[in-house]
């Protein structure tokens, strides 16, 4: 045979490909394998002029559910390069395991001129029933592909129907502890805090703005392979996640059922039911805090006994009089029947609220029991301090230690070092929420009350009061007082003698 009688040179680019969660044998289906299998049919085909490009493509651990894979591009590359005349894999679902992605493969590679052959299914792409086989085989390849995916998702939601933790990102409040959720104590306290700062401030943005001037951030944790994730800072989509997760209920999410873990809550039902109903408010205001323009001097402060709703500063107009009313919210967006007779006229229950906190500082026997429940607060509320000052102390030493530190860690060691000091006010404040004091801030409050103008009275009370809880079935009001507050307008009563 003469040197113009020799075949064409074709060049085979040889693929492999191996998958980490690939049940097959390990040692029948490893790359080094495959590259055996496929190179000893070259030869077989070396009359025909076949040869192995010298250059390896091999990907080992990547699906085949995408096209993402290192070898896999550098040989598309060398393929559009002109480099390549045979794409040889030892199984077709070693190329790709999506038909459509293989359909799109198969174009590229008649553009190009190649032709791609599976050594162990004996088809090629160069006739029209090696093309037929092939869509069908896909067809199949594609199939179990997904079979293994709803397989591995029903796994997940059966594991999340008993409860366990199933993984991902952790949240702000749990550690990790033999694959279930453990609290986190000082990280619990500042996510109870979170809600009752949203509760306070009324809107995603106004939390958000208090969360970043006190430093507080998202979960920092230490990922399996050693780094530290350090948390980013609040924005209002993280912290409408935060509000909105049910592990804080100790809850799962099993595919779209809600089923109970097998961890414990942090938010008490009550708080939750709160929160979530504020929520859908400021949803329905297109995420908005209104303006006081009406006067509600009780905006944010008061909640229905029965439900545990916040209830809302509504108004109606009859015969041309505007009436104002405070309404259980659940009332408000879902109907009288949902919580009957929630309701009460907002002029009348403010000044109610103003008499009864009259009476507190003139009647002793009250004024003792109130500064026990205050003096019980303030031990709570000094409980939530002192756990962020430890997780504050522990953030610190963390971020110290990190020898790459640059000006953005600087300027959260200076944020953390402002919040330490008024953590350390507040808690001294706290420490002198006493029943002398109290009976000082009450004392100043019945002579200037008829003296203040809507909004005076509004931040006398909100630096007053907790929380007003209405009882719709007795017409009772439970007041629960502010120890930080009361040291606060005693010391101004004291300034203004």
């Amino acid at each position: 045979m003469t040197a113009a009688a020799l075949p064409r040179p074709v060049r085979v680019a040889v693929y492999t490909r191996k998958s980490v969660t690939d049940g097959l044998d390990q040692a029948f289906n490893s790359l080094d394998a495959q590259r055996q299998a496929i190179e000893a049919y070259v030869v077989s085909q070396a009359g025909l002029g076949w040869t192995a490009i010298g250059k390896k493509y091999d990907d080992g651990g990547f699906s085949g559910a995408t096209t993402e894979r290192p070898a896999f591009q550098a040989l598309l590359r060398d393929v559009e390069a002109g480099h390549v005349d045979v794409v040889a894999v030892y199984k077709i679902d070693r190329l790709s395991r999506s038909l459509r992605d293989f359909a799109k493969l198969i174009d590229l590679f008649e553009r190009h001129n190649v032709t791609f052959v599976s050594v162990t299914q004996q088809f090629s792409t160069a006739n029209s029933m090696g093309r037929l086989t092939l869509n069908i085989l896909m067809s199949f390849a594609e199939f179990e592909r997904e079979v293994i995916g709803e397989r591995i998702r029903d796994k997940v939601r059966a594991t999340r129907a008993r409860g366990a933790w199933t993984g991902g990102r952790l949240v702000l409040g749990y550690d990790v502890a033999g694959k279930k959720l453990v609290v986190n104590a000082d990280e619990a306290q500042q996510v109870r805090a979170t809600f009752q700062l949203y509760l306070e401030r009324g809107s995603l943005r106004a939390t958000v703005d208090e969360l970043r001037r006190r430093g507080w951030r998202n979960k920092t944790f230490t990922t399996r392979k050693g780094t530290t994730a350090t948390g980013s800072e609040f924005a209002n989509n993280t912290l409408h996640g935060l509000l909105t997760n049910v592990l804080y209920v100790g809850q799962v999410r099993a595919g779209s059922e809600l089923v109970q873990g097998a961890h414990d809550g942090i938010i008490a039902n009550e708080l939750w039911t709160a929160v979530q109903q504020q929520l859908r408010a400021n949803c329905n205001d297109h995420g908005t805090k209104a303006r006081n323009a009406t006067g509600a001097l009780l905006r944010g402060m008061l909640r229905c006994k029965r439900c545990g709703s916040t209830m809302v500063h509504s108004f109606s107009t009859r015969e041309g009089k505007r009436h104002r009313y405070y309404v259980c919210e659940k009332l408000h967006t879902e109907g009288a029947a949902t919580c009957p007779r929630s309701r009460v006229p907002a002029g009348k229950f403010e000044a109610f609220v103003a008499d009864q906190i009259r009476v507190i500082g003139t009647d002793e026997d009250l004024l003792a029991r109130t500064a026990n429940a205050v003096e019980r607060r303030a031990a709570e509320q000094q409980e939530q301090l002192d756990a962020e000052l430890r997780q504050g102390e522990r953030d610190r030493r963390r971020l110290e230690a990190d020898p790459q530190r640059g000006a953005d860690v600087q300027d959260q060691l200076r944020t953390m070092a402002e919040r330490v000091d008024e953590v350390r006010a507040e808690r001294q404040a706290l420490d002198l929420a006493t029943e002398a004091k109290l009976r000082a801030a009450l004392a100043s409050f019945t002579p200037v009350w008829g003296h203040l103008f809507p909004n005076e009275r509004e931040r006398i009370l909100r630096l007053l009061i907790q929380q007003i809880t209405y009882d719709p079935d007795t017409g009772d009001a439970d007041i629960e007082l502010r120890p930080a507050g009361i040291n606060a307008l005693a010391l101004q009563a004291r300034s203004s003698t």
